[in-house]
């Protein structure tokens, strides 16, 4: 039932403009599917719906392939987010100011290289899982050469 709602809820969303929960609500009991506000906040969280202003006003969910997205690049933050590299075996771990580790995860998560297995970000540390030792060096290497750490 939980897929069939989800489908329906994303079907809604992106054929309509819908600016409420108990509009989405209202939409899904005329087409059969009765769910409750807390189950419905629920789906939108699980959904990762997001609301998106639009010009003329208002605004309304969306897919998370509709919301754009203005994150900068993995170059653009590098010279300021990461302060450090030191790595072991095919692990590498970065050290950023605090609470910006996530934001740089993301950005070399974006990245998809083919070196890299793995990321794990907490507040000011990142662990980056390479694929072999090797790859590690060639991923801290192009990592310090863009954040211009001189390595």
């Amino acid at each position: 039932m939980k897929a069939q709602r989800h489908a329906a809820i994303l079907k809604l969303i992106q054929k309509h403009r819908v600016q409420s929960q108990e509009q989405l609500r209202a939409m899904l009991h005329a087409d059969g599917i009765d769910v409750t506000q807390a189950t419905l906040s629920r789906d939108i969280r699980e959904l990762r719906l997001a609301k998106v202003p639009h010009p003329d006003g208002g605004s309304s969910y969306a897919v998370p392939a509709q919301v754009e997205t203005l994150r900068p690049p993995l170059h653009q933050l590098l010279p300021t987010l990461l302060l450090s590299l030191d790595g072991v075996g095919n692990l590498l771990v970065a050290k950023t100011p605090s609470g910006a580790a996530s934001a740089l995860t993301e950005a070399l998560d974006a990245q998809a290289w083919p070196e890299v297995v793995g990321t794990i970000a907490g507040d000011n540390t990142i662990l980056i899982i390479a694929k072999s030792e090797r790859a590690r060096r060639a991923v801290a290497q192009r990592l310090s050469q863009e954040a211009g750490l001189g390595a």
